[in-house]
């Protein structure tokens, strides 16, 4: 199937293209310049350029293609989505090894994007846990690929946005779980170097960590917020039955931009804090409440408007301290960043794909409506992540500039020469990748 639509990232950027849907990736991506998932990347990486507006689109390529219930392999087409991994296996007591903050994204973006979750620290990027690949690379041929055959492609793949190659098949490992069900507690944390010693001390103890911040709130409260924590739950500890499917809310339209103003966000920011009570809770929650908070909200993000959102998420070294982070914040609150959602995870070791996104230290993720000064917001923010010695995650950008992108990202080169080996006329390209590497417009 195809046609021409719309094809735009989560926060709203794109184009008019066509998006080629079929079962049969080996052929549908020949002579295409990108292939795209369930389109939850925020910014510009799944979105063709305009010179050739042509994306295959993965989801229809879904089949499980065998699974070893002893050590945890699974291979499957890159457009199996998590929410069906989810579903097929939460029951059986198996779970990706890590996951991001949404279940609708595809093997094939998990693999492009090398995508972190909450528990980094212990788990690091999905692409620690991926054993092969299958991928049709830039000059049409299809290729295997894994840490021994082919290596340098596979690692510069894990975090590369589907630049070096179509993944056409994933062969990972599941992990054995106890229970389809999460131990959960959380923390009401009155300013930003308590939250920062709590979350320090919960990565010491939990698995997976987590903390929510106001960021619109200033002085002595700066960076107060609610921090959570959680395990996989016993099989003393967790319900005999296996948890429920949530009921899905919908934001039917595209909400007027006066709803994501300033004071809106601050009036929401401060209740959503004080209303954690007791300050501190604990319970067993379902793995889509600990996971995936945001999905039980269908088209959520309608709620910026017709000008869409965009998203920053950077990672702040470890050696700076927790001064960045209180630097970053400063210089967010001065400009009046209003988001409700601002997100605070430690990171752990830096993965093997040549551009995967954590390195030790501290991510900051919040959202910004896209209005005229966010490229301004989005700069400022840029140039002081290049002073701190960090960098941002190319899943969540649009705005980004390509002399910032080159100043934060030291391995670039490496990257690009791996890329010129495969695909040295660049056939394989995005909008992203126009905008921040020069590729053909």
């Amino acid at each position: 199937m195809s046609g021409r639509t719309r094809i735009a990232g989560w926060g709203g950027v794109g184009t008019v293209g066509e998006q080629r849907l079929s079962e049969d990736l080996l052929h549908a991506t020949e002579g295409v310049p990108l292939s795209r998932g369930l389109g939850r990347s925020y910014g510009d990486s799944a979105v063709p350029p305009l010179s050739d507006p042509v994306v295959v689109g993965t989801t229809l390529a879904d089949r499980i293609l065998s699974f070893d219930a002893e050590s945890g392999a699974l291979r499957a087409e890159s457009g199996l989505s998590l929410y069906e991994l989810n579903r097929i296996f939460l029951p059986r007591r198996f779970f990706v090894p890590v996951t991001p903050g949404t279940q609708f994204v595809t093997l094939g973006g998990m693999v492009a994007s090398d995508v972190h979750g909450k528990n980094h620290h212990v788990e690091g990027c999905f692409g620690e846990h991926v054993l092969a690949l299958r991928m049709r690379v830039g000059d049409g041929r299809v290729v295997d690929c894994s840490p021994t055959v082919h290596s340098d492609l596979f690692f510069a793949t894990l975090g590369g946005m589907g630049l070096t190659g179509h993944i056409l098949e994933v062969t990972f490992l599941m992990k054995k779980i106890p229970s389809s069900w999460i131990y959960q507690e959380t923390e009401r944390v009155a300013d930003l170097d308590a939250l920062l010693d709590a979350l320090g001390e919960a990565a010491r103890q939990f698995p997976m960590t987590v903390a929510w911040i106001d960021c619109l709130n200033e002085g002595r409260g700066m960076g107060r917020g609610i921090l959570y924590r959680g395990r996989w739950a016993t099989e003393a500890e967790a319900p005999k039955q296996a948890p429920k499917p949530k009921l899905r809310l919908r934001v039917p339209f595209q909400l007027p931009s006066w709803a994501m103003s300033t004071e809106s966000v601050r009036l929401f920011n401060s209740a959503l804090y004080h209303q954690h009570i007791p300050r501190v809770r604990r319970g067993i929650v379902s793995p889509e409440e600990f996971f995936y908070p945001l999905d039980s909200i269908r088209d959520w993000n309608r709620i910026y408007g017709k000008q869409g959102f965009t998203q920053h998420q950077a990672v702040l070294p470890a050696s700076k301290g927790r001064g960045a982070v209180r630097r970053f914040l400063e210089l967010l609150t001065s400009q009046g960043g209003a988001s409700f959602l601002c997100v605070l995870k430690d990171c752990g070791k830096e993965g093997r794909g040549m551009l995967s996104f954590p390195m030790p230290g501290t991510s900051i993720a919040l959202d910004l409506a896209l209005r005229d000064r966010t490229q301004e917001h989005i700069d400022r923010l840029n140039e002081l992540v290049i002073r701190e010695g960090g960098r941002i995650y190319l899943t969540k950008d649009a705005l980004t500039r390509p002399e910032h992108f080159a100043q934060m990202e030291p391995r670039l080169a490496a990257w690009q020469k791996v890329r010129d080996k495969w695909d040295p006329d660049h056939h394989l390209r995005s909008a992203q990748s126009v905008r921040l590497l020069g590729d053909k417009p």
